[in-house]
């Protein structure tokens, strides 16, 4: 009864590792070898099946028979870096000091638990990245200004969508059709000599770099259904931004 409840432990442990994982923005490989890694700490083997929305995990102690088998659905997903860093880190670190079940629980309590950059520090960031962007596309700094601006209001409402709770794929739409018009604005009253670029880039926030790049790995990797489905992700993305800033230029032709 004792090893049966260990293995119970075990496996919700590892299925939360590589839950957190899959939300922070890991690709499906990455999830497998942390997964793997933690597990050979823990004397013991797994198989999972990864979907974008369920995990399906198996563990197997070594030299037994004992297996259990657990399900886990992901919550909704929040690109975090500093997250899979972390617990990759953990991972190497368990197995070289051979970690035991609760260090790792541990440990990740402890990575849950980073705190995030401020929302203002990120507005503020991703906006200045806008307006550098604009600059590198020959805007001067009035268009550079502009950008900022639209960028900032965009990423704020795109913020605020996500508190309320609303379907992503509006959200994008509107934080991309709000951006877009505050950016035609400077090309009806010709701010700046290029007016053109901070359009162009005030929506580049959106662009969903994580899931495509991701996508590109796990057909790689062979694991084509996650690919599929991250793929198909951020074509919507796409199709939602150039919603946005089809009607924004419908609006001012």
């Amino acid at each position: 009864m004792d090893s049966s409840k260990e293995l119970i432990k075990t496996v919700d442990l590892l299925l939360e590792i590589s839950s957190l994982l899959m939300v922070s923005g890991a690709n499906t490989n990455r999830v497998n070898l942390s997964i793997d890694r933690f597990a050979s700490a823990l004397h013991c083997n797994t198989s999972c099946f990864i979907s974008h929305k369920t995990i399906v995990m198996t563990v197997y102690e070594d030299n037994s028979t004992l297996s259990c088998t657990r399900v886990k659905n992901i919550p909704p997903y929040a690109i975090n870096f500093s997250i899979i860093s972390a617990i990759s880190k953990a991972s190497w670190t368990a197995v070289e000091e051979d970690w035991n079940i609760d260090q790792i629980a541990k440990e990740i309590e402890a990575i849950k638990k980073q705190k995030r950059y401020p929302k203002l520090v990120v507005l503020i960031a991703v906006s200045l990245a806008g307006a550098g962007f604009c600059n590198i596309f020959s805007g001067d700094y009035i268009n550079m200004g502009v950008a900022f601006a639209s960028t900032f209001i965009g990423l704020l409402i795109f913020q605020l969508t996500h508190r309320e709770g609303y379907n992503v794929y509006l959200r994008i739409f509107s934080a991309s059709l709000i951006a877009s018009v505050l950016a035609s604005l400077g090309i009806v009253f010709k701010l700046g000599a290029n007016p053109e670029t901070a359009l162009a880039t005030s929506i580049l926030f959106l662009v969903p770099g994580v899931a495509l790049i991701n996508s590109f790995t796990d057909f790689l990797d062979n694991n084509i259904i996650n690919g599929l489905v991250r793929y198909t992700t951020g074509l919507m993305t796409v199709l939602a931004i150039a919603l946005g800033l089809f009607i924004a230029m419908l609006l001012f032709q």
